[in-house]
């Protein structure tokens, strides 16, 4: 049995550019019977076990509407259901944090700029935008009714799952009529135990230019599929993708952007609206700002192959790291090459400038650091 709840619109306090009026009424159906219990939030298990609610809200008629968080369940869909046979999907991913000053408070990270995100996702997919305000209200009730299963372990979170797809049960090829938008959530440990093993991709492409490989479409990840496992039998964790026309330059790796520390510059591939083969991360975008803020020397530039290879072999290459929601910063220890082999970067623990970039991010992240940008979504 479940409990129907209606809220009625009302103001809550957020920090200064979150302050807004409820955008809508969201019906929430709170369980019956929590699974928590059932969860050990001290080894959290990373997109396996997932919170007692979620919310949904489906497009019809040309708008959004029926606003609910209910318990998570299963949906129900006809076989011909376009996501299926044509790929209308999108989905974003986000991180909330327990406060490490104030437990009763969890802290969410740049969630209006994941709510710009989908939405640019969703007009190259030719899908409806979502209401950044609902999107940023939804994540709220939903967080603040699920709180309890935020873990409270270092490298843990709540990781955040808002995801958009189209459900006509229709077998024509044009854009849905109809779409359903929902969040889940899963208690998240670290993605990665340690130091990351990639490997340069000059086979397969990820995308190419004019395809979608800005956007957080699930297809990009379907294609990544069959190289990542052909790499990682051959001891890798992720690739290294490369550009689609020749190969020559690195854009990406698997589940995050990249940066490389050449001497006293930290160099990284250009994203939007110079590049759209790159998904822009808001982690990198975040990491840059700190950069910037802290007066170290940034280009955001194509990146030969040969130049990280030569930079290895000469020295001046101290640092390769990832940066990513599921990661936030993943060292790197080692760039496979097909011609040159493995080559090995310093010892993580020489790293001074990711090692500092870490710290603050998660500083700023868990409520240890002062959020002095306004980065920070407070429930």
């Amino acid at each position: 049995m479940t409990i129907a709840i209606y809220r009625s619109k009302t103001w809550f306090h957020l920090k200064a550019h979150f302050m807004q009026e409820l955008a809508v009424d969201i019906r929430i159906e709170k369980t019956s019977k929590s699974r928590l219990s059932e969860i050990d939030l001290k080894n959290p298990n990373f997109g396996r076990d997932f919170t007692d609610h979620m919310f949904i809200a489906d497009y019809e008629n040309g708008k959004w509407g029926d606003f609910r968080i209910i318990p998570y369940d299963d949906f129900k869909l006809s076989p011909a259901t376009s996501a299926i046979h044509y790929g209308q999907s999108i989905f974003e991913g986000l991180k909330a944090f327990r406060n490490v000053k104030n437990e009763e408070e969890v802290l969410i990270f740049r969630p209006d700029e994941n709510a710009k995100r989908l939405n640019a996702s969703a007009e190259r997919m030719c899908m409806p935008s979502f209401p950044e305000e609902i999107f940023l209200q939804a994540l709220r009730e939903l967080v603040d009714l699920d709180r309890d299963w935020v873990p409270n372990v270092p490298d843990s979170s709540l990781y955040l799952r808002p995801f958009m797809f189209a459900t006509d049960a229709f077998l024509g090829l044009r854009p849905s009529e109809k779409y359903t938008f929902a969040i889940i959530m899963s208690p998240a440990g670290a993605y990665y135990s340690g130091a990351v093993k990639v490997k340069i991709e000059k086979k397969y492409s990820r995308t190419c230019q004019g395809g979608t490989g800005f956007a957080k479409v699930a297809g990009n990840y379907a294609a990544s599929m069959l190289p990542a496992l052909e790499a990682q039998k051959q001891g890798y964790d992720q690739l290294l993708w490369t550009d689609s026309s020749e190969h020559a330059y690195i854009e990406e790796s698997g589940t995050m952007n990249v940066m490389f520390q050449i001497d006293d510059t930290i160099v990284t591939a250009p994203t939007m609206p110079e590049e759209d083969t790159i998904l822009r991360s808001i982690t990198r975008l975040s990491v840059l700002e700190l950069l910037q803020d802290w007066g170290v020397k940034i280009e955001e530039r194509r990146i030969p192959i040969t130049e990280i290879i030569e930079a290895q072999k000469n020295g001046s290459l101290k640092d390769a790291f990832g940066v990513g929601t599921a990661v936030t910063i993943a060292p790197i220890s080692t760039i496979g090459d097909e011609k040159e082999g493995d080559l090995e970067l310093p010892n993580w623990e020489e790293r001074e400038l990711s090692q500092k970039v870490k710290k603050h991010m998660q500083g700023i992240q868990k409520g240890e650091i002062e959020d002095t940008k306004n980065w920070v979504f407070k429930v």
